[in-house]
């Protein structure tokens, strides 16, 4: 499956397509022919196709994640308790910017990098996360990131390979992107694209918003209160420097006038609603996104805090917009439209296509588009019997329910189960970076630590 001419039928399910001009079918049929969709419908032909029976599943287009640090995976769950700086309390000690930031990612190893963002690529395709864009905040060298692309690549999903900054002496960044651009991403006809870095925090980011502009390519930035980015963001703002090239990642405590300079730019908010509550990085400013009319998606961020699939990020969306909305009703106050599960299931598929300037390839099961569908099981124990499809998926399902995974028309999850890959050997890999970094960067594993 997903070689030229090679026609596949899929066949029976209940098909969500998040393409209002294809609509939803309780039971209908999908054909590729290789990589691509080429039709949807009830009772399509399947003369000289091979046909995959999607009765009880529903089919989709796969997740896309528009902001996730792969390069952590090895550090998964130490700081499930963290917040994003330190606040002075001695619980807040161990906290991201400190551990991570500062100490772990310091002593990174190209080979490191390499099994951390395979490791972490594979955790999502098994979860039906078929498109990525990976924050690597590891570039300590051309190593560094050269590892970081293979992992993004020998992963075989749909992947942004984010650019963003290192440190060291034997950093590159900003003015390796061309390299990079050159040697890997000269091509739009692939798995892998490309987006800048351009965090505004560190000194000299106009270097690299300049150099992803003339390169072409999207600049994403997090964009976060409590690092103080209020000012200098309302004056790019005022300059007119944002663009629909923008992807701002959490845009939590900025101010009135900076998000009508995001909105008016045409620019891209990623919220990653779970990481923003835990970590104290300010409320979700997702009504506000929505209010403003802007285009919003979904991320998951960080592991070492909050597991990295789509079903939390979906239901995380879903309840806290319902939670503000709820409480203004109970108390007498005018409220917005309650969001539904088919708004979580759009931002989490199509949104995050438009953020990442994929759209016109994925993020919908429409004629034309690349074939990254996932089959999610809904006659599974803990979804049957099926009431609502975008009920289901939203407020029932989890990763157990990933019955199948197919990126740019290529099976890369059946029956279950992730294939083409020894897990098992890829686990002690990871186990053994985990071992060095760990150790190298001084910070003590405990597994029963407060």
């Amino acid at each position: 499956m997903g070689q030229p001419g090679r026609r596949t039928l899929i066949k029976g399910g209940v098909v969500l397509p998040m393409d209002d001009q294809i609509g939803n079918f309780e039971r209908a049929d999908i054909l590729l022919e290789g990589s691509k969709i080429v039709a949807v419908g009830p009772a399509l032909a399947s003369d000289d196709a091979a046909v995959i029976d999607a009765g009880g599943k529903i089919v989709m287009p796969g997740f896309v994640d528009t902001h996730h640090h792969q390069f952590e995976t090895a550090l998964r769950g130490h700081l499930a308790n963290g917040i994003l700086i330190n606040d002075g309390r001695p619980e807040s000690r161990s906290n991201y910017y400190e551990t991570i930031l500062q100490k772990f990612s310091m002593v990174y190893r190209p080979d490191d990098v390499y099994i951390n963002e395979l490791f972490g690529s594979l955790s999502q395709l098994d979860a039906g996360v078929t498109t990525v864009m990976d924050v690597s905040q590891i570039h300590h060298s051309p190593e560094h990131s050269d590892a970081a692309i293979e992992g993004l690549r020998d992963a075989g999903r749909r992947a942004v390979f984010g650019y963003f900054e290192g440190w060291g002496e034997k950093s590159a960044y900003p003015g390796d992107a061309r390299r990079i651009r050159e040697t890997y991403f000269s091509s739009d006809n692939q798995l892998l694209t490309m987006v800048m870095g351009g965090e505004i925090y560190i000194p000299g980011y106009e270097e690299a918003w300049r150099i992803g502009r003339e390169l072409g390519i999207p600049i994403a930035l997090h964009v976060v209160g409590t690092f103080g980015m209020q000012p200098t963001f309302d004056e790019l703002g005022a300059k007119g420097l944002f663009g629909p090239d923008n992807i701002f990642i959490h845009m939590t405590g900025m101010s009135e006038q900076g998000w009508k300079y995001a909105a008016d730019a045409g620019s891209h908010v990623s919220l990653s609603v779970p990481i923003e509550m835990q970590m104290r990085h300010g409320t979700p400013p997702l009504q506000t996104s929505i209010d403003l009319g802007m285009s919003i998606s979904l991320s998951t961020d960080v592991e070492c805090t909050m597991t990295a699939d789509f079903f939390t990020q979906m239901r995380s969306f879903v309840t806290l917009q319902r939670m503000e909305a709820n409480a203004k009703a109970l108390a007498g106050e005018e409220y917005p439209r309650l969001a539904t599960a088919n708004d979580a299931l759009r931002t989490a598929t199509i949104g995050g296509a438009r953020g990442l300037k994929l759209d016109h390839k994925i993020g919908s099961l429409t004629p034309g588009k690349e074939a990254d569908i996932i089959l999610l099981s809904a006659d599974a124990l803990n979804v049957a019997p099926l009431n609502s499809a975008a009920g289901a998926v939203v407020t029932l399902m989890e990763r157990s329910n990933v019955d199948a995974v197919l990126v740019a028309g290529k099976v890369k999850k059946w029956d279950g189960q992730l294939l083409g890959f020894d897990i098992d050997r890829l686990r002690h890999e990871i186990e053994k970076s985990r071992d060095y970094l760990f150790e190298t960067a001084g910070i003590e594993r405990d597994l029963f630590a407060d």
